[in-house]
């Protein structure tokens, strides 16, 4: 088990060095392949590679219970307070928030160990992404111990960057207010 000081260092040394050019679609479920680059701690100029894929599931929209929302109350708050709950309940059809869900295929995984620097891997993967042409792979480094990490942030920016679209998708369709 990682303690909070791990977490937070592999959260600020993880970076996405280049990140897919398409977001998580809408409508359907979208593969990531990823590459990340880590730095052996017990060997001098070993870089491990951790090649696979991620799933995004399409974002799903969940939307406030009404009854929870009736049993709310606001009394106490005054006459603003009063008029700000019968508001949201007023107009809690319009309120939703979109839930992502990811699934990492570990069957897909693969790892090699190469002996160059971090940034020399990093460089010649990402030149690679340049000559073929693959739209949907990432290349992130992070650290070796605490891997998971890493492509937990990647997905949580993946989701950051997809949201203002997957809303924009679902109220073109109707189906947010």
């Amino acid at each position: 088990m990682h303690s909070p000081f791990d977490i937070e260092y592999a959260i600020e040394n993880t970076q996405v060095l280049h990140e897919p050019d398409r977001r998580i679609d809408t409508f359907g479920s979208t593969r990531f392949e990823f590459q990340l680059v880590t730095e052996l701690m017990d060997q001098v100029n070993a870089t491990r590679i951790r090649t696979g894929q991620i799933t995004a599931e399409k974002p799903v929209i969940l939307r406030p219970d009404p009854e929870a929302m009736a049993a709310f109350d606001f009394e106490g708050f005054g006459p603003q307070g009063e008029a700000f709950g019968n508001f949201l309940k007023e107009n809690l059809h319009k309120l939703a928030v979109l839930k992502y869900g990811f699934r990492f295929q570990m069957s897909d995984m693969q790892e090699e160990i190469v002996h160059s620097s971090v940034q020399e891997v990093s460089e010649k993967l990402i030149e690679e992404i340049r000559r073929t042409g693959n739209p949907m792979r990432a290349v992130i480094t992070g650290v070796d111990d605490t891997w998971e990490i890493s492509l937990l942030k990647f997905t949580v920016e993946m989701i950051e960057k997809s949201q203002k679209i997957n809303l924009f998708d679902f109220k073109r369709r109707g189906l947010l207010g």
